[in-house]
């Protein structure tokens, strides 16, 4: 290990964000005031929460969700920009990833409230268009042109990494590893010179077991997957991945889905695409498009079964 790395302290920040955790890792100079630091970081996650959430009635996210139909309604620009990027991977995936499933998302029980039945039915049989068709972003609002709830489940923990990772640089931070519930994003470098190392995830709801390791370096990773939050409907244990053509729970799905992407919005969003589209066209359209993922399968036994796409897990 060289001279440097051994000057230099390591912080391991974290915060409460979205119903979970924020960390971030770094080293820094002897003398070096981390608190500054993870006051402007938890400001930062603090800030996405306040306009995305959908656990908070005065969100800007549900506050566009209640404003009527046609309506321009002005939003932060963090919040144009993630929908701006929702959207776009909506039309990338022919509507895989949807963040209009705001209605399904409560029904099912994955928001504030229970499952209910008579929301579910009103979910599944309510005709509605997907969010990149029916809703126009402009300079500094947002309307939509069909009902629409707004939901940003699959996007917004993943953003909120990224803007921990734009703090950090801007406090001179340019090597650290910052991440929200396993959502990750990595800056730099070690002070040792390696790449960050992330474990990936065995997708197993009983217990935490890495499944594979990555090397990270200026990149983020994001995964998602049916063993860490779902709910359980009439006996059966469902999902928190939503089908936008059923507008419920998947049905039959890989066991989870990685995806390595410059930002973790990107990311985070993909890999819920992926998760979508199944094995078979989720990986055609990551072989398509350039991406990274890693999906990982359970056979008949139970055991898993992996298959890679891309440079890093081809």
């Amino acid at each position: 290990m060289s001279k440097m790395s051994t000057e230099r302290t390591r912080h391991a920040l974290n915060g409460a964000t979205m119903g979970t955790r924020w960390s971030a890792l770094y080293f820094a100079a002897p003398g070096h005031d981390p608190e500054p630091v993870r006051a402007a970081l938890q400001a930062a996650v603090d800030a996405v929460d306040a306009q995305m959430s959908t656990w908070t009635a005065t969100s800007n996210l549900m506050r566009l969700n209640a404003a009527p139909v046609g309506t321009w309604v002005a939003v932060p620009e963090q919040l144009r920009d993630v929908l701006r990027l929702g959207l776009e991977i909506g039309r990338a995936s022919g509507g895989a990833f949807d963040v209009g499933m705001g209605d399904a998302v409560t029904a099912w029980g994955f928001g504030p409230q229970d499952a209910a039945p008579d929301r579910i039915r009103e979910a599944m049989s309510t005709d509605r268009q997907p969010a990149h068709t029916v809703l126009e972003i402009g300079e500094t609002d947002v309307r939509k042109s069909a009902p629409l709830a707004l939901d940003l489940n699959g996007i917004a923990k993943g953003y909120g990494v990224d803007r921990l990772a734009d703090t950090l640089r801007d406090h001179g931070i340019e090597n650290a590893l910052a991440g929200i519930d396993g959502e990750m994003r990595a800056l730099g470098l070690r002070p040792d010179g390696q790449a960050w190392t992330i474990a990936i995830e065995a997708p197993d709801p009983d217990r935490r077991a890495a499944q594979a390791m990555l090397a990270l370096e200026q990149a983020a990773v994001a995964t998602s997957g049916d063993y860490r939050h779902w709910v359980e409907v009439q006996g059966r244990r469902l999902s928190h991945t939503m089908d936008p053509k059923r507008r419920a729970p998947l049905l039959a799905s890989p066991a989870s889905v990685t995806v390595v992407a410059r930002s973790c919005a990107e990311a985070d969003a993909w890999a819920t695409a992926l998760m979508v589209l199944g094995v078979e066209q989720g990986s055609a359209l990551a072989q398509a498009r350039g991406l990274d993922a890693l999906f990982q399968m359970r056979d008949a036994r139970g055991e898993i079964q992996s298959r890679g796409v891309g440079r890093l897990f081809g």
